[in-house]
């Protein structure tokens, strides 16, 4: 079995891509397959000088721009790397799909070529976020923009068995975004999505805050497609501006680069935690398959990341435990 990969996924594609995946192959045991316009990718592996050899390379003549309308483009272009490398998956020759790419075409095609898990209405992009204890999952990250109460509830039930699984949390605690953490609180979606939770089989906390999930208080956070995608966007803006602006003033003169020296091994601890190259995609829960999604702006060590994390999920027979859990609870 073998990881597919798309290599046209990225906003700098296909060298991060081919970067990623060099490194991948000292880190992953399975194989993993490159889809994309073999001509371009193999141009570009000698360029760097590397071995275009060291990969099977599926070629896949058209590509889904993150400026396109998913499914338009999806529809107009049905040999897009994306569409190839699901169908690749679907026909038994990989265990996951790993994809940079607009995350609408990743949805799209995931669809189209895998399906829902049975009972499930809509899939979720799920994220792991650092928190002062650990690792909580946050769903959905922008795969939603718009939802209604009883796709949260899903949502709810689907991250609980996804941290069971992925982060070994027993009886995961669940929380709801919100804007206060008293009941009541939040947008119609919210508390309609409140109520529904509090009779769900599942361990929800009530509402919590942004700083509730840092602090590690819920193992579960969920919220619409949209909020999601502006927290997730929001919080790495946050975290690079604060690290740029640390970096700059520890050089401003001798004593600090000093400090700043005897420091590193903390600054470089915390930018580990903070770093989204290091988890680099996201599973898109609910398919009946493994599609993870990352960031367009994924650089190699993203890629990398990607690719072990579908590895990881192969490993744990992530969508097996997935439909069982689900064909339980809902």
């Amino acid at each position: 079995m073998a990881i597919i990969l798309d290599a046209m996924g990225s906003d700098n594609y296909p060298i991060p891509e081919i970067l990623g995946a060099f490194d991948a192959i000292k880190r992953v045991s399975e194989e993993i397959i490159l889809v994309g316009d073999e001509k371009l990718i193999i141009n570009k592996m000698n360029e760097l000088s590397l071995d275009g050899k060291a990969f099977q390379i599926v070629h896949a003549p058209e590509i889904v721009e993150m400026w396109e309308k998913p499914v338009e483009s999806a529809r107009k272009k049905p040999n897009n790397s994306m569409a190839v490398g699901v169908r690749l998956a679907k026909e038994k020759s990989g265990s996951a799909f790993v994809t940079a790419g607009n995350t609408g075409g990743a949805m799209f095609n995931g669809l189209r070529g895998f399906g829902r898990m049975k009972g499930v209405q809509r899939p979720a992009l799920s994220a792991l976020f650092p928190t002062r204890k650990g690792k909580c999952i946050v769903l959905d990250i922008g795969a939603n923009a718009d939802c209604r109460p009883d796709f949260l509830q899903q949502f709810a039930i689907m991250g609980s068995i996804y941290s069971e699984i992925i982060n070994k949390v027993k009886n995961p605690r669940v929380g709801l975004i919100s804007n206060g953490e008293e009941a009541g609180k939040g947008n119609q979606l919210i508390k309609d999505t409140y109520k529904l939770l509090e009779k769900t089989a599942i361990n929800f906390i009530g509402n919590v805050e942004p700083k509730e999930l840092f602090a590690g208080e819920a193992d579960v956070v969920v919220t619409d497609g949209f909020t999601g995608n502006v927290f997730v966007k929001g919080s790495e803006a946050i975290s690079k501006f604060l690290l740029d602006v640390l970096k700059e003033s520890l050089m401003e003169s001798f004593s600090t680069k000093i400090g700043a020296l005897m420091a590193k091994p903390a600054f470089n601890k915390v930018k580990s935690l903070i770093d989204p190259s290091a988890i680099g995609a996201a599973p898109l829960l609910g398919l009946d398959g493994l599609v993870l999604v990352g960031h367009g702006r994924s650089d190699a060590r993203a890629i990398t990341s990607s690719l072990m994390l579908a590895q990881y999920a192969i490993k744990l027979n992530l969508i097996k435990k997935m439909r069982d859990g689900i064909s339980s609870r809902i």
